[in-house]
């Protein structure tokens, strides 16, 4: 089963699904024991799957750490948090959380995009 920790531990991702904003970037930090990762990835393309049937879905990207380590990286794109919300909080995406490996750990927190100033646009 995935543990879940904050990314974020003065206000973690349930806090985050109550907010009305949107687009939102999900960001979710996986580590894990090095012999769990072909279960780990099987895991994650099953919720991918599932997540891209959702309405509000706009893309997703795994990547993996460089080096010896076994960590990987997740981002996701959605329309809004309530889309984000509906899906994650979905009965059939909380039941597959049970087929990751129980060495898996994921860190998910939501963002929004910002402007700053001369070197990017929200």
């Amino acid at each position: 089963m995935l543990q879940l920790r904050p990314m974020d531990p003065a206000f973690p991702i349930q806090n985050q699904l109550g907010l009305e904003t949107g687009p939102v970037v999900l960001i979710n930090l996986f580590t894990l024991d090095k012999a769990d990762e072909a279960a780990m990835l099987a895991a994650w393309k099953d919720d991918a799957q599932f997540m891209q049937r959702q309405p509000g879905y706009i893309s997703t990207q795994l990547h993996r750490a460089i080096g010896d380590g076994c960590a990987y990286l997740n981002y996701a794109v959605w329309e809004s948090n309530a889309t984000f919300r509906a899906a994650f909080s979905h009965p059939e995406f909380q039941a597959k959380l049970s087929r990751y490996p129980s060495s898996a750990v994921a860190a998910p927190h939501l963002f929004e995009k910002i402007a700053v100033s001369g070197i990017c646009v929200a």
